[in-house]
């Protein structure tokens, strides 16, 4: 007989925890090896697990980490720490319209979970992403939850939208193009961060092909969290303290009032020098000096930043609704401050996660449900100004003309301004008040049902809801300087001010419904799906424009409804764990193309290769050694909201009125349109390798890429006279390509039981390239500042987009510029607009990403790193205000200027001087983003709840190596025209769980 302990059926309590941060882990599946009982952690990590036999082996498993068992022999209690580990073999990742593990993905597909998220200040959803996933370009501005621009392998288009797609829990988001409404920072400045679970992006054709229409320049897919079983309660709050550290460099008030008087003598009393009866507050220039000796000495850089408050709080509530539902609520706030005067963002979050089971787990039921306000003050930003005020002058003036503030007046007895030069920074703000409030609720309720009479097929259906409702006030006092225009010659016929309300709505209604079979046969695994797909976008706004002028009129529209249909299906087929081979299909229609051209198909194809299942069974280095290869083709239809496919009838100018009577009338004109406007499709070729390295301990991937758009989307190309009501509009033309290399690694440097260090490093490259254009005509962009303006980029054919348009600089024999001097480049003895030649573009020819992790005992030390290399800036800064003419400025004042000037000493901007490669820099950077430590007191008897300490630092300027001139090197575009500031931000956290 055997022993009756055998046989005993026992109960096991345990805890597990993550090994590098003895943080209690949630949601771990705990069952008994070969049979059918299981369990789960509930949030403090714990679990119960019921009728254990003597020699049963208990599994422990959790997305993303190793798994462990363990032998029972009468245990009561366990403790278990899971290692982190990205390679597991079972990690499953996020993919259209289902999942596939890791090991059989076929595509470019890389998913970063909560624990590998970016530390520090993450106001939105995109700042978690930043830097940690090759190939993938994230640049955000500097303002408070300000908006990105992301590129996946840099975008597949030209003048059409570039923003990857965004899928949050299967409802595809409209991009920052269509879907901000009015009042909000960005389209994803109202969605919490702390929601969200994990984030996939899809970077090949092979992969994001069955999102068909908008899929060209890759998926974004965002997995928020779920509901818990038991009760637990989870608080975190971040406070940061910000400063700007960066800034131009321009003259104080004695290298001003030195350069004045070298350079322009006869306008010294502009600074009241010559005049010894001057007062400091008699001077209808610039009460700022007085007979030679400087009374003010203003930095107008710093009057207008301040230091910033930035505070997070979140509340989440677990547990189990009615005893049946699991339930996830999420509260939360989160308050940041811009470092100019008066900016501010302010959102708070409800979110609600039920996720139901149903029939004996046979349908399961996932809902998310989401609400969001938030409120901005939004500041004018006369960053520009600050650099050109006369820093002689006092912010306050002493009077309480034009709000009390200084200006540049030229008649004391009527306070009357000048009819140029600079106006007060800091009046500009403080007599704007600019407020918005936008609501959004978002969400979806998805069915997941496996048939009982056949469990291998499961039958899925996806609502989505998706509406933004933003409004807004701008007000400008009359008393602004920045609010008069010149009328009749004079400033003074123009005391309106401006006042304006606007409001905009957005809604995007989701249906999404498909069936997936997964079905082993043998060594053959099938897991095929087949769907369809229907969303309408519907949008409305209204402006008032300026309700104090009685000419202007009012703007309001309801935009036609936009409509996209998909039928889409994939098919995985798996030989023997070692060969898989994916098919997937999408027609898909949109109602901004004509009938005829109404749908496109979007077909891929991708294979792979488990070579270690054959060659290295018993390696003990090669761990994992799979090779991939892809094809497929996306499409592109996002060029703005009109209905540039459909003849329409519009408003003429309101200047353009026809008399009748005594009644004047705007006129109706025929708009311009294109009736045989087609997608825009992109082929995408691309081939892989994922590798592991001593189980695993080193692991990653190499990826190379070809992609090739074709029928591109122009919006104001031109059109042949008289051919059109217009001479441009949209229009399908011309190709380019993009190629590049991607590799990512993840390393497990040291793996001690109280020190642990794991890296993430990856690396990539790209080159883009125009194929053709229409007529092969080159196309002019990239608007600057300065002088006349103009355009100093280009689309030309066999160089790469946005490339710098310039004159080819002459210098003397010290290396100094010679001002209007350029080389003459096609030799004909005249320098013109034809000697102008293509240098340089803003593309990097490397981007690095550095993910560091350290743990030891209860600390932990992380920090992130980018570099970017090769990349070139146009610095209009210095261009727009480079030059001593500026020092006797028009309308009888006189303006600051940059220290630089005096590198080159040109004196305007005449000669066509701001098209001179002389201001194309190199913007090569590398950079910290946040550096952050760490401490966790774990659970104790007496204490159940798991605190945990953080302290860090964002953007740290002294961690910023460039050599670039100006204030960032990290500028969208490649175009530098005084942009928004990145604070520094000194950070502390708190996060209890209980």
């Amino acid at each position: 007989m055997l022993p009756f302990s055998v046989l005993a059926q026992n109960t096991v309590k345990g805890k597990v925890v993550d090994s590098s941060t003895s943080q209690p882990i949630a949601g771990v599946t705990v069952a008994i090896t070969g049979t059918n009982t299981a369990t789960i952690t509930d949030s403090q990590g714990e679990f119960t697990l019921k009728n254990v036999k003597t020699g049963s082996t208990i599994s422990i498993s959790f997305l993303g980490y190793t798994t462990q068992t363990i032998k029972y022999n009468g245990q009561t209690s366990v403790t278990v720490s899971l290692d982190s580990s990205e390679k597991a073999i079972d990690e499953v990742v996020v993919v259209g319209y289902g999942k596939v593990k890791k090991k059989d993905a076929t595509g470019s597909v890389t998913q970063v979970s909560e624990k590998d998220f970016n530390k520090g200040a993450t106001p939105t959803v995109e700042n978690l992403l930043n830097g940690r996933v090759a190939g993938v370009q994230i640049n955000t501005g500097g303002g408070p939850a300000s908006g990105s621009a992301i590129r996946i392998r840099g975008g597949s288009s030209l003048t059409a939208d570039n923003e990857p797609l965004i899928v949050i829990d299967g409802l595809p988001l409209l991009g920052s193009s269509e879907g901000t409404p009015s009042g909000s920072r960005n389209f994803l400045a109202t969605i919490d961060p702390t929601t969200i679970e994990s984030i996939t992006v899809l970077k090949d054709a092979a992969s994001t092909a069955i999102y068909g229409s908008r899929a060209s320049n890759g998926v974004i897919l965002i997995t928020t969290k779920k509901g818990s079983k038991k009760l637990s309660v989870e608080y975190n709050f971040q406070y940061g303290s910000g400063k700007n550290r960066r800034k131009i460099d321009v003259l104080n008030a004695s290298q001003f009032v030195s350069a004045v008087e070298k350079y322009f003598p006869g306008s010294t009393n502009q600074l009241g020098i010559d005049d010894p009866s001057t007062t400091a507050t008699d001077n209808p220039l610039t009460p700022g000096v007085i007979e030679g000796r400087i009374l003010y000495d203003t930095d107008w850089q710093d009057e207008i930043y301040r230091r910033t408050d930035y505070a997070v709080n979140t509340l989440n509530l677990g547990g189990n609704l009615f005893k049946t539902i699991p339930t996830r609520l999420t509260i939360s706030n989160t308050y940041q401050e811009g470092l100019v005067l008066t900016d501010k963002f302010n959102r708070s979050n409800v979110g609600l996660a039920l996720s139901p089971s149903f029939l004996d787990n046979h349908l399961k039921l996932n809902v998310n449900a989401n609400y969001s306000n938030e409120k901005n003050k939004f500041a004018a930003t006369p960053i520009g100004a600050a650099l050109r005020m006369d820093p002689t002058k006092p912010i306050y003036s002493g009077n309480n003309s034009w709000g009390g503030f200084t200006e540049f007046i030229q008649n004391t007895s009527t306070n009357q301004l000048t009819s140029g030069g600079t106006r007060n920074p800091v009046g500009n703000i403080l007599l704007n008040n600019n407020v918005s409030n936008v609501n959004r609720v978002f969400g979806n309720v998805q069915l997941d049902y496996k048939l009982h009479f056949l469990p291998e097929l499961r039958a899925v259906v996806n609502v989505g809801f998706d509406q933004s409702k933003g409004e807004g006030d701008n007000f400008t006092s009359r008393n602004s300087a920045t609010a008069f225009s010149i009328l009749d010659g004079t400033l003074e016929s123009n005391k309106l001010g401006s006042k304006s309300n606007y409001s905009s709505s957005i809604t995007n209604k989701l249906f999404d419904g498909y069936l997936n079979y997964l079905k082993k046969f043998g060594k053959l695994e099938l897991d095929a799906t087949a769907g369809y797909s229907y969303q309408k976008f519907e949008r409305s706004y209204f402006n008032s424009n300026n309700i104090y002028n009685p000419n202007d009129i009012a703007d309001e529209a309801i935009i036609t409804d936009q409509v996209l249909l998909g039928f889409f299906g994939r098919t995985n087929f798996t030989w023997n764990d070692k060969y898989i081979v994916s098919l997937s299909y999408r027609r898909d229609g949109s109602s901004r193309f004509p009938k005829d051209k109404k749908y496109g198909n979007f077909p891929g194809a991708s294979v792979a290769w488990k070579i270690n299942k054959d060659f290295f069974k018993d390696s003990k280095v090669i761990s994992d050694l799979k090779l991939r290869a892809g094809w497929g083709v996306t499409g592109q239809q996002n060029l703005g909201i009109n209905d540039f496919y459909l003849p329409l009838y519009g408003t003429g100018n309101p200047d353009s009125q026809y008399i009748f009577g005594n009644n004047a009338y705007i006129l109706g004109q025929p708009k311009a349109f294109n009736d045989k406007l087609k997608w825009e499709e992109t082929t995408n070729y691309n081939a892989g390798i994922d590798y592991g390295l001593w189980n695993n301990r080193i692991s990653g991937s190499i990826d190379v890429f070809y992609k090739l758009s074709e029928d591109l989307l122009f919006g104001n190309a031109p059109f042949a006279d008289g051919s059109n009501f217009s001479n441009q509009g949209a229009q399908n033309l011309g190709s380019f390509t993009t190629k590049g290399i991607e590799f990512n690694l993840n390393a497990d440097v040291l793996r001690g039981t109280t020190f642990k260090w794991n890296v993430n490093f990856n690396a990539s490259t790209y080159q883009r390239r125009i194929k053709s254009l229409y007529a092969g005509s080159d196309t002019y962009v990239g608007g600057i500042g300065g002088g006349t303006g103009g355009t100093i980029q280009i689309f030309s054919e066999g160089w790469t987009p946005n490339s710098f348009y310039v004159y080819n600089q002459l210098y003397n024999q010290n290396g100094t510029p010679i001002e209007g001097a350029f080389a003459d480049l096609n030799g004909d003895g005249i320098v013109n607009e034809k000697d102008r030649y293509i240098y340089k573009n803003p593309d990097p020819n490397l981007l690095l990403g550095f993910q560091s992790n350290m743990n030891y005992k209860n600390f932990d030390l992380a920090f992130n790193l980018r570099a970017s290399f090769g990349n070139k800036m146009y610095n209009n800064v210095k261009s727009a205000n480079a030059y001593t003419s500026l020092l006797s400025d028009v309308g009888g004042t006189v303006a600051n200027v940059p220290s630089s000037t005096f590198d080159s000493n040109f004196t305007s901007t005449g000669n066509n001087v701001i098209f001179s490669d002389y201001y194309i820099e190199d913007a090569s950077f590398v950079r910290v983003d946040n550096i952050t430590l760490g401490y966790t007191f774990p659970q104790t008897e007496k204490r159940k709840s798991t605190i945990r300490l953080t302290a860090g630092i964002q953007n740290p300027n002294f961690l910023l190596f460039t050599d670039y001139s100006g204030l960032d090197p990290e500028v969208f575009g490649g175009i530098d025209n005084t942009i928004y500031p990145r604070q520094e931000q000194f950070l502390v956290g708190l996060n209890v769980k209980f």
